[in-house]
């Protein structure tokens, strides 16, 4: 079965850190770059970060550049969001989605997504 699979979300206080995990399966991971969408209650879904295929190219939205970082690990089938510094603007349901077409391009999987709270 082609899944993902988040996990790693949580309550936190504003300025702790969290680190979301994606594991994938079914599929080749190291064929597919994997994003990051969030989308907050009452709001449209965002993009937040993406990484490529290889791991070479990384892309983060402003809102969050300096504060994430993501990762992957193409042996463990997983990826990875550091999120640092957080505030109550990052509360949100997180999802990790793989494209093959390369970052923001196409999404083929998605996956169920994971709840972050950030408390003030």
């Amino acid at each position: 079965e082609v899944q993902l699979v988040e996990s790693g979300g949580g309550l936190v206080q504003a300025g702790g850190s969290l680190r979301l995990s994606c594991a994938a399966s079914g599929f080749t991971f190291d064929d597919y770059a994997i994003s990051w969408f969030r989308q907050a209650p009452g709001k449209g879904r965002e993009g937040v970060s993406c990484i490529s295929n290889s791991g070479g190219q990384l892309y983060y939205a402003d809102s969050v550049k300096d504060r994430f970082t993501i990762s992957r690990d193409n042996n463990k089938n997983t990826a990875y969001l550091q999120m640092n510094s957080l505030s109550p603007e990052d509360t949100a349901v997180y999802y990790c989605a793989a494209g093959q077409s390369g970052c923001y391009r196409s999404v083929e999987v998605w996956g169920q997504g994971t709840l972050v709270t950030v408390s003030s």
